[in-house]
């Protein structure tokens, strides 16, 4: 498989989750949620990882690497607690659409930081996502 199925299994297996973690959220802490979620998470990736790499590699691993994966796991978490906290407040549709602004995130994040060339296909790519979680994320009823 390429990069392409990867990423769509990706966003499938990220709608499943939203709608169980709305469903899991209700009447507990939210901050509760996360921290059982993230827990399986870790089970279940060192599972996934120790079965496929063999644990001498972790050795090999640089600082570079070390720093900016434990700093993109703090982000994960942060992202994942603010993420719960909405889903219990708000509908799982408007939360995870909004949620997806962070493409247009990366796009920028990626352009200035990892200096990437973009193209303008994918600049309007952005605004018609941001079109789109505008449509999905508003409530004519509140209007």
């Amino acid at each position: 498989m390429n990069w392409i199925h990867w990423a769509l299994l990706s966003a499938i297996f990220a709608g499943i989750t939203a709608v169980l973690a709305k469903i899991g959220v209700e009447n507990i802490n939210s901050h509760l949620a996360t921290a059982l979620r993230t827990s399986v998470v870790l089970i279940f990736t060192w599972a996934i990882a120790l079965s496929m790499v063999p644990f001498e590699f972790v050795a090999k691993l640089s600082s570079r690497n070390w720093i900016f994966l434990i700093l993109s796991g703090v982000a994960t978490g942060l992202s994942w607690l603010c993420y719960f906290r909405a889903l219990q407040l708000g509908e799982a549709s408007r939360v995870a659409s909004i949620d997806k602004l962070s493409i247009l995130f990366v796009l920028v994040f990626s352009a200035v930081l990892l200096r990437e060339r973009l193209f303008w296909t994918q600049w309007l790519g952005a605004i018609l996502i941001l079109g789109g979680v505008l449509l999905v994320a508003w409530n004519p009823r509140a209007s």
